[in-house]
């Protein structure tokens, strides 16, 4: 039976290249994925996964209005897919989680999303959150805080280092934007008493 799985983590812990060599292992096999990512997130070029460590595939591009189901129906229909892989899965709507879940349900074919579980206020984002409610499996991956301790927070820099305590949920970027760190060090850098 197929099921709807959620990997999620903080920033830096290889979702994008665990989500490639994941289609890699079915492509090596003679079958098909379909790879799934954020519009907004055009930091390795519109339509491309891309991990920190050189690997890359190109993608189909998913907005809030996209209806995923639909979408991934058309594209079996014509050759079957084997598994659907979804980067920045935090980027989904509730509504294409579920829509991701009837893939699963309906068509039979296994979801597996990548994504982070908070933004730079530890809050969750929408798609992670519905995700968190709905997903078969979930499987928490693994980062570094600078001190040895597991990664599990997402702070926002600025150009200069400081702590970014506000502004949009979403704001595209790499290590020059964001640190994933512990909850400790998370909460030192945003002033010790964290209040959200």
């Amino acid at each position: 039976m197929a099921k709807l799985y959620f990997y999620y983590a903080s920033m830096n812990a290889g979702k994008s290249t665990v989500l490639l060599q994941s289609s890699f292992n079915y492509r090596e096999r003679g079958m098909n994925t379909l790879l799934f990512t954020a519009a907004l997130d055009d930091r390795a070029g519109v339509g491309t996964i891309a991990s920190r460590i050189g690997l890359s595939a190109p993608a189909q591009l998913f907005e809030p209005g996209l209806d995923l189901f639909a979408a991934i129906a058309a594209a079996h229909a014509t050759e079957t897919v084997h598994c659907v892989l979804v980067d920045e899965a935090q980027f989904l709507t509730q509504t294409q989680v579920w829509q991701l879940a009837r893939v699963a349900d309906e068509l039979g074919i296994p979801v597996l999303c990548y994504g982070l579980r908070t933004d730079f206020l530890g809050h969750l984002f929408e798609g992670s959150a519905s995700l968190l409610a709905i997903a078969d499996v979930l499987s928490e991956m693994k980062a570094v805080c600078s001190c040895g301790r597991k990664a599990t927070m997402n702070l926002r820099i600025d150009g200069q280092g400081r702590a970014v305590t506000s502004g949009q949920q979403t704001e595209i970027g790499g290590n020059d934007r964001y640190v994933a760190l512990c909850r400790r060090h998370f909460t030192a850098a945003l002033g010790g008493q964290y209040q959200p």
